[in-house]
């Protein structure tokens, strides 16, 4: 009599077979990870770009040019030599001026200058911007007002051949607005100029 060994379902057989395939491939590939992939991950090194050459490209000029000279260090003694540093140290100043370090040096005679430098000449004109044009007289006359019941006044306005009666606020001839009505004069503003002035009363 023969065991049965579970091949009869092919289905379940196969993903058994795929299953344990990718464990191992999977396995694999992390145990390559862990035996031979770098400790620390190596970062790119930035390369130093020449300020020469960068002023050169930004301006448009071209980079081409001849090659500097390389100077070689085989001759160069890094050490320290502390007897030629007592021999620099002991040099003394032995000029014939005046010593700046040494407060017993006498003053050098300084000569009186020829002339003096301020300027005692006709001074250079100052140009003054010139002024902005006065506005124009208001050409209206006041020559009387009238008091209605309210106690309030009302200007007579003569401008030309035209004869105009007006309260405070109102315009007169398109242009004039009336101000403060008084006895004795009347404010009127020309709006054309922005301009405010005071006319007196006159005979008419």
């Amino acid at each position: 009599m023969a065991i049965p060994l579970g091949t009869e379902n092919k289905r379940q057989v196969v993903l058994v077979v795929v299953l344990f395939a990718f464990i191992i491939v999977y396995g694999g590939v992390q145990a390559y990870k862990m035996l031979f992939a770098p400790s620390t991950p190596i970062r790119p090194v930035a390369t130093p770009v020449s300020t020469s050459r960068s002023v050169a490209t930004s301006s448009g000029s071209s980079a081409e040019g001849p090659e500097a000279q390389k100077l070689s260090n085989a001759g160069i003694d890094p050490a320290l030599h502390m007897e030629k540093l007592e021999q620099s140290g002991n040099v003394r100043y032995a000029g014939t001026g005046r010593n700046i370090f040494s407060a017993e040096s006498v003053p050098v005679a300084i000569e009186k200058p020829l002339k003096s430098a301020r300027m005692t000449g006709p001074q250079p004109s100052v140009n003054v911007p010139p002024q902005p044009p006065r506005p124009p007289s208001i050409d209206l006359k006041y020559f009387g007002y009238s008091q209605g019941p309210d106690k309030s006044l009302q200007a007579f306005f003569t401008h030309g051949e035209d004869i105009f009666l007006a309260k405070t606020g109102e315009i007169v001839n398109h242009r004039y607005r009336v101000g403060n009505i008084n006895p004795n004069n009347v404010q009127i503003t020309d709006l054309a100029y922005n301009n405010t002035q005071t006319i007196p009363l006159t005979a008419f």
